[in-house]
């Protein structure tokens, strides 16, 4: 029974910090947009109409057609988890980071900062990583699009954490958390936030992002094992 009593000890004690690191390297929502702008308001100056649909149809069209085709080669060989070729390119294709910076007025173009955080990522290399993710643009008008934003957001929190700084990292959790209020990607970083918060002795904080996963999101998964955080917690309250 003594030893029963030690081993649940044990693993209530796991190190939040290993726990974090254990939700890197599994990435999950890749999200294209292709979706076109809206048309301009219909009262809208002629003049203003015209030389926006000239710049959106005769210069950023045949660009972005350009960036998808760049595009192309490195998907395929992020898709394999050959992240340096995906990330540089080869002889036969420019990578993410080439696309990024010649289309980075499209929308492939600023996908491509979010490809590239997540190449650096994935090789280790947390501060190439952070800027890069920061280059990326949210989008706001479509759900995907927010969904992959709070995602981004949360990347960079994983890179903080990866470099040292769990505060910097707690902040980019909860930003993440609050950006997108789905069960995808909410409770994935408030829980990460009430870990880095109970690493860096926050407790009441900590609480308060644990009962926020449990509160809000009782059916996701990070919601199954929620309790035993909390209790964890209240005890040094």
């Amino acid at each position: 029974m003594a030893e029963n009593n030690r081993a649940g000890h044990a693993q209530q004690q796991q190190d939040p910090e290993q726990i974090i690191e254990q939700g890197l390297g599994r990435f999950e929502l890749f999200i294209e947009r292709n979706g076109k702008a809206l048309l301009m308001f219909l009262g809208a100056i002629v003049l203003v109409v015209g030389g926006y649909f000239s710049y959106k149809y005769l210069y950023l069209g045949p660009r972005a057609e350009k960036a998808s085709a760049a595009m192309f080669g490195a998907q395929d060989f992020f898709a394999r988890d050959s992240f340096a070729v995906a990330l540089n390119g080869n002889a036969s294709f420019d990578g993410f980071l080439t696309v990024a910076e010649q289309y980075g007025n499209t929308e492939q173009g600023n996908l491509a900062w979010h490809y590239a955080g997540l190449c650096y990522l994935h090789l280790g290399e947390f501060q190439q990583a952070i800027e890069a993710f920061k280059k990326y643009d949210a989008v706001r008008d479509n759900a995907a699009g927010v969904i992959l934003a709070a995602q981004n957001l949360g990347l960079i929190g994983d890179a903080y954490v990866e470099l040292g700084d769990l505060k910097e990292g707690g902040e980019y959790y909860q930003r993440a958390a609050e950006y997108s209020d789905n069960i995808g990607t909410a409770p994935v970083y408030f829980k990460k936030a009430g870990m880095v918060n109970e690493k860096l002795g926050n407790w009441a904080r900590a609480l308060e992002f644990y009962e926020a996963v449990g509160n809000n999101y009782p059916r996701s998964m990070q919601a199954r094992d929620i309790e035993k955080f909390i209790a964890r917690v209240k005890q040094q309250l």
